[in-house]
């Protein structure tokens, strides 16, 4: 594929460099061994906030592969709702940067009821369990989610789980980046679908999009679109499914192909490449391509969060 009409972005700067960054934590994976230690055989609450909230979710699957004891929940309700740390041993907090106000304030009263707290971050964030990669430019996250993804695939094989070549994560995100199709932007809204671990995959790719080139996107697990949702597209809409193989995949294909002979136009991203759980690292390189195209097709500016657009200002006061 050539370069995208937003090569210019901080954000394809950070994708174009993000397959090389996930083999460098692959080839020096740095205190995972120690860290994983900290969670065998204990009952793990995995939190994070917006992309990270997603990461959250599958970082969460990828160590129930392992058969560690382990969910996910947003920053925001563990903050405001203490009883979600019932049951808890160790709380992995996911943050690209550390300074998100209610993953700290999740953190303060896991440590006031004398939780373990695991930090995944960025490296320039104070405190961090397990680094990522360097503070991005671009407020559209990317290589750092991914990071982070490859840290909790890590942690799950180093607790047992068998979830395929991690060697091969790098090259299959290069060629998704390189590879994965436009979606030209639609009059009213994108769907993604996503079975599964994917279904977080599809929720990412529906911000991403939003964030950089505010389009309006929705992100949904396969059933929950098909149970309702799924009545409301039209031929001014566009689906993208995501297929990552498991069980599901038949499934996908299937409501891919209704979809299809409804009017509404679709497009299906598949890779079976790696294994499903795995599967999430192509898919998200994809849609992050998706979003990237979108804004360069309509000219937004995908690194400033809209900062850039007049009428934002009152966004300001609300802390992230």
């Amino acid at each position: 594929m050539s370069a995208p009409a937003a090569a210019d972005s901080r954000m394809w700067a950070t994708m174009s460099g993000q397959s090389a960054a996930l083999a460098q934590l692959i080839a020096e994976p740095g205190p995972v061994a120690a860290v994983s230690e900290r969670l065998a055989g204990r009952r793990v609450l995995v939190i994070g906030t917006g992309t990270s909230w997603h990461a959250a979710a599958q970082g969460a699957a990828l160590l129930r592969r392992s058969g560690t004891t382990a969910s996910a929940a947003q920053s925001v309700d563990v903050a405001t709702e203490a009883a979600l740390l019932d049951d808890v041993d160790v709380v992995v907090a996911m943050t690209h940067t550390g300074a998100k106000r209610f993953t700290a304030e999740a953190i303060t009263l896991a440590g006031e009821r004398g939780l373990d707290v695991v930090r995944i971050s960025g490296l320039d964030a104070a405190e961090a369990d397990l680094r990522t990669v360097p503070k991005e430019t671009s407020a559209a996250y990317t290589a750092s989610h991914l990071a982070a993804l490859l840290r909790h695939a890590q942690l799950a094989e180093a607790l047992g789980a068998d979830l395929g070549s991690l060697a091969d994560i790098p090259k299959v995100v290069q060629a998704a980046v390189d590879t994965s199709p436009s979606v030209t932007p639609p009059e009213r809204l994108i769907e993604l679908i996503g079975a599964g671990i994917n279904q977080w995959t599809a929720a990412e790719g529906a911000l991403k999009i939003r964030e950089a080139a505010y389009v309006a996107t929705e992100g949904l697990s396969v059933e929950q679109f098909l149970h309702g949702p799924s009545v409301a597209l039209r031929a001014n809409d566009h689906l993208v499914c995501l297929d990552g193989g498991g069980s599901q995949s038949q499934r996908t294909r299937d409501i891919a192909k209704a979809a299809e002979q409804a009017g509404v136009p679709t497009t299906t991203i598949m890779n079976h490449d790696l294994s499903e759980p795995l599967s999430i690292f192509p898919l998200t390189a994809a849609v992050q391509r998706i979003a990237l195209d979108a804004a360069g097709s309509l000219g937004t500016n995908p690194d400033t969060f809209g900062r850039d657009v007049p009428g934002r200002e009152p966004w300001k006061t609300v802390t992230l």
